[in-house]
């Protein structure tokens, strides 16, 4: 699979053309654009074309086929289940911050 650098606020990521979004997952392209159209998937890019995947879309891609597939959610059902994951990895990351932040204040006390 071809990568594609981008620098998007500074930083050099690695993206993926529709194409080889569908060949890397196993899907249609027309199951992805329906994805783009509800939202689940924010390609860079103007048209289908032209759009840019990130691994993020990757991941997200290969989830959502799994809810459809396996479970038989629809694509509304496949968004919030996304946002929900999503909300949840960023309780994740705010709680390891505060573990560490206590940790540091404990560590401090102690001395």
């Amino acid at each position: 699979m071809a990568r594609h650098p981008v620098t998007v606020a500074g930083e050099v990521i690695e993206v993926v053309t529709l194409a080889e979004l569908c060949q890397s997952c196993g899907v249609r392209s027309e199951w992805v654009v329906e994805l783009v159209e509800e939202g689940i998937l924010e390609p860079q890019g103007s048209d289908p074309s032209a759009w840019r995947f990130s691994a993020v879309s990757i991941t997200r891609t290969r989830i959502a086929w799994r809810l459809q597939n396996d479970l038989g959610v629809n694509q509304a059902g496949i968004a919030v289940a996304l946002n929900l994951l999503d909300e949840r990895q960023t309780l994740r990351v705010h709680l390891q911050r505060l573990e560490r932040s206590l940790d540091d204040i404990s560590s401090v006390m102690k001395r």
